[in-house]
């Protein structure tokens, strides 16, 4: 049996859609553009990746996009004044902050993040966000879990009783990861380093979510016939060699369905955050 394939451009195609359609509709209720900023500090190539990417997805969904340039050497209080600037210019409604900070500043990264507004806080990491998420209130959520959930939603894998195993307790990915299955009825455990009988335990799971930061961590042998296996990790092997978690060959004998590395749920986080900035547009307009 080979697993049925989950490829990220099939559902941040869809995302991306029900966010265009979205915007339309606050844009004709309220005569407003729902608009993202992107600070970056310093000159870090791969976020300016990442950056440039977001930007381009604003501009195909005709949301209103500004990125912020801030050089290597600003200091906290340069970068707080940008975040306090942004919280109050009602064209934006969604504040990201590009990390890593550089060097000197990312003993400050919590003071940083706790400083956007949390109902523009785009990202998910404001300590209100994670309270609300935590508590099954509405919330602004993490890109990346709230993707996984939402391929497992379009890919029609039921989640309601479902046995759930996370591998890792990220703040990004982990943590949030366990809420919003069992915001969606799954039972679910959480491992990670020091979980003893680990491959046992994910064994048993109908659905694997491997969020570990090791290549080929996950092997066939750990994963039960038929499970979903959603692969977060990208781990760079090689030059031009990027893996998963996961033992993707072997485990896609064994599993029913699972996303690629990569082409999997990298793709679905800038989607999410488009979908976030709608929401958080929405959040704000409707108070």
């Amino acid at each position: 049996m080979t697993a049925r394939l989950l490829e990220g451009k099939v559902f941040a195609a869809k995302i991306r859609e029900e966010a265009g359609k979205k915007a339309a509709e606050i844009k004709e209720k309220y005569g407003v553009t729902p608009g993202l900023a992107v600070i970056i500090v310093g000159e870090n190539p791969a976020s300016q990746v990442y950056v440039r990417n977001k930007h381009k997805a604003c501009t195909e969904l005709g949301f209103y996009s500004e990125g912020v340039e801030m050089p290597e050497n600003t200091t906290r209080e340069e970068l707080l004044a940008e975040i306090s600037r942004l919280n109050n210019d009602p064209k934006i409604h969604g504040i990201l902050v590009q990390l890593p900070l550089p060097k000197a500043l990312q003993p400050y990264e919590s003071e940083v993040l706790e400083a956007i507004d949390p109902l523009k806080d785009v990202d998910g990491f404001h300590p209100v966000n994670v309270g609300r998420l935590v508590t099954g209130q509405k919330a602004l959520v993490p890109c990346t879990p709230h993707g996984c959930i939402r391929m497992l939603e379009l890919a029609d894998i039921p989640m309601e009783g479902a046995k759930a195993v996370v591998i890792g307790r990220s703040n990004i990915v982990g943590k949030p990861m366990l809420h919003l299955l069992l915001g969606r009825n799954a039972t679910v455990t959480i491992c990670h380093s020091r979980t003893k009988n680990l491959a046992e335990v994910v064994k048993d799971a109908d659905i694997v979510v491997a969020a570990v930061g090791k290549p080929r961590f996950v092997t066939a042998d750990m994963i039960k016939p038929g499970a979903t296996v959603i692969d977060v990790g990208i781990n760079r092997i090689a030059p031009k060699k990027l893996v998963g978690d996961v033992d993707f060959e072997a485990v896609k004998e064994v599993a029913g369905a699972i996303t690629p590395v990569p082409g999997g749920v990298g793709l679905l986080t800038i989607a999410m955050l488009m979908q976030n900035t709608v929401d958080a547009a929405e959040l704000q307009l409707s108070k």
